[in-house]
């Protein structure tokens, strides 16, 4: 099992739509995949309770230190992935996440503020990583990234994220409102009725190829901690999917 855990400090930036949807995608590719809800505002939960979950994905609470030690300590030696969707407070649920996290995305939107929420929990990233002697794998989420337009606030937050030595996620979660009608009507992007919202085909491109990417960087932090045998398994699940990446940017 691999965790990933979804983390900002700054409330609007993308974090819940981020881990539901990768975790969607994760179980589509035959990935058994548990979401755990952290948030105060739940509303991954109220996402699921209207979903009708099945198959590959199960979503849990996660809300407290004890909690969300149970839940990682039973599926730890399972195969899947684990994505939790943290609050945005500083507080010990959160760090005690990330020191037991696999991976830790954090999605920002294309201006200051969000940048600098990011930037406080990489610093606590950090800050866990040096007291625990761990390097926690992390990245950047470009979330809610216009498909068309680069803005200038946009550059701004890649040039303040480039130095600061911070990866990102190769491929952006692109602001699409069936992302929206997705959480107003349960279910996943693959139930809705591509007539009746608009982009649905390029909004499944964009989540089957960040998917990828996300894979891809469990992988890589696998193989440098020695546990890449069933990172590659997970890995190898997301890449049978077609690569469309290039419908995923338009």
């Amino acid at each position: 099992m691999a965790v990933i855990a979804v983390a900002n400090s700054k409330g609007g930036s993308g974090k819940t739509t981020t881990a539901v949807l990768l975790a969607t995608e994760f179980a589509r590719c035959g990935m058994p995949t548990t979401l755990l809800d952290c948030d105060d505002l739940k509303l991954a939960s109220a996402w699921a309770k209207t979903s009708g979950l099945g198959g590959n994905l199960s979503v849990g609470d996660g809300g407290t230190v004890a909690s969300l030690t149970d839940h990682l300590r039973r599926l730890r030696h399972l195969p899947g992935h684990v994505i939790v969707d943290l609050s945005a407070a500083r507080d010990v649920l959160v760090a005690l996440a990330i020191g037991l996290s696999d991976l830790v995305l954090v999605p920002v939107q294309g201006c200051a503020m969000d940048s600098r929420g990011a930037l406080n929990v990489l610093e606590l990233v950090d800050f866990v990583g040096s007291n625990a002697r761990i390097r926690v794998n992390r990245a950047v989420v470009l979330s809610r990234v216009h498909p068309f337009v680069t803005t200038r606030a946009l550059l701004g937050v890649k040039s303040l994220l480039a130095s600061h030595g911070v990866p990102v996620v190769a491929t952006p979660v692109i602001e699409r409102s069936v992302y929206r009608d997705m959480f107003g009507t349960g279910g996943t992007l693959y139930d809705m009725d591509g007539r009746r919202v608009s982009n649905l085909a390029k909004a499944q491109a964009n989540m089957q190829s960040f998917a990828r990417d996300v894979a891809e960087l469990v992988l890589n932090g696998a193989e440098s901690a020695g546990r890449a045998p069933f990172a590659r398994m997970c890995y190898d699940r997301a890449r049978r999917e077609p690569d469309l990446s290039a419908a995923s940017a338009k």
